[in-house]
């Protein structure tokens, strides 16, 4: 199981939960079982079965861009953080 840190916009989602526990090998499983728990979270972070540009996810501090993407591999009590880009000026 990884705990995975769920920012704000997607609480409503998630019953307010700040963090919640999600099993899977690879982060692509992550993401999945996390909507099977809580449904509506793929469509707001995924587009076209990619993350949409503007969401980042971080495992262990590390952005899965640098890894293997969604294809970045998963250990039990792995921190993952999922990231709304922030932007303005």
């Amino acid at each position: 199981m990884a705990n995975v840190k769920i920012p704000t916009p997607l609480r409503v989602l998630t019953n307010n939960e700040t963090s919640v526990e999600v099993s899977g090998e690879k982060i692509i499983n992550i993401i999945n079982n996390l909507d099977e728990k809580f449904p509506g979270i793929t469509e707001k972070i995924m587009d076209n079965n990619e993350l949409k540009h503007f969401v980042n996810i971080y495992v262990n501090g590390e952005d899965i861009r640098y890894l293997d993407s969604l294809d970045t591999k998963v250990e039990s009590g792995d921190e993952i953080a999922i990231v709304p880009a922030v932007a303005g000026g």
